[in-house]
């Protein structure tokens, strides 16, 4: 190992000056990523003229972020792919674009050009989330990820089917009115985070909301521009099928899903649309249309 360079008592003084300057320049900065005064698009710009910024974690940026915080921010770190120790400065091309994508500017639109909320629900078992996985792939809506304090299933991952919260971390949220909507379901709890879709309705972009009937009940008390779509089984025992084949299931925990779908599909009536499931890619193509 390389032995450091000896110091004069200026060489140090200046050193310790300037990393205090730049400690204080970071903590500015986070400051005003937390106020929403920028965006990470304003960052990035920064970090290329001041290296005392180029040189901050991004894990540190993201934590700076409004209803981020350190769980939230290390989920989208791993989904992007980015380490753990990147710096702004070392950021790739793909990791600069994913990041803006993730946290676009809040640019507003005119009220007419507003982007429509779908809020799709049904039954427990009925394929909301592969309806949602696929409309995500074909078209520009924005999908939000709804957060639960349910244990992830085996395929799910972490900020991209879920954002797993333990029942603290729920209440904190709910505290806080981080959620646009939130309802137990199944002996857990569901909730949309609020901030996302606000901004993404506010820069003209569709959103669709895969959440229970009685999110999206809470959905259209609050907003009145909301589209409740039900998704329907082709059939009652379609849907048994489905959810008797859940391996992740205990028996007692079937039964329940099972009682509370034969009161789900009589709630059918109070929504706006409903659509049946035969066929996710003509499901899909009949969402595009509700929002165009």
């Amino acid at each position: 190992m390389p032995i450091p360079p000896t110091l004069t008592p200026e060489e140090r003084s200046r050193a310790l000056t300037k990393a205090t300057a730049a400690r204080r320049s970071r903590a500015e900065l986070k400051s005003k990523v937390k106020s929403s005064s920028i965006s990470i698009s304003d960052v990035l710009k920064t970090a290329e003229m001041d290296p005392a910024i180029g040189k901050m974690r991004v894990s540190e940026l993201l934590e700076s972020l409004p209803g981020v915080g350190k769980i939230r921010a290390q989920s989208i770190m791993e989904r992007l792919m980015i380490s753990s120790s990147r710096r702004i400065q070392g950021l790739g091309k793909r990791q600069r674009r994913e990041l803006l994508a993730e946290f676009p500017s809040s640019v507003e639109v005119p009220a007419s050009q507003r982007g429509r909320l779908i809020v799709l629900s049904g039954p427990g078992g009925v394929g909301k989330s592969t309806v949602a996985a696929r409309l995500r792939e074909v078209s520009d809506f924005w999908v939000s990820v709804s957060a639960t304090t349910r244990a992830p299933r085996a395929t799910e991952k972490e900020g991209v089917d879920y954002y797993f919260l333990s029942n603290d971390e729920f209440d904190q949220a709910i505290a806080s009115n981080q959620f646009l909507e939130w309802a137990e379901f199944a002996g857990a709890r569901y909730g949309t985070p609020r901030e996302g879709v606000e901004k993404a309705l506010a820069r003209g972009q569709n959103v669709l909301l895969e959440i229970e009937i009685e999110g999206a009940r809470q959905v259209k008390a609050h907003s009145k521009e909301a589209i409740l779509v039900f998704l329907e089984p082709p059939s009652w025992e379609h849907l048994v099928a489905r959810l008797e084949g859940r391996g992740s299931d205990s028996p007692e925990r079937r039964v329940r899903r099972l009682e509370l779908a034969q009161y789900e599909l009589a709630l059918s009536k109070e929504f706006d649309v409903a659509i049946v499931n035969d066929q996710v890619e003509r499901v899909v193509e009949a969402l595009v249309a509700l929002a165009s």
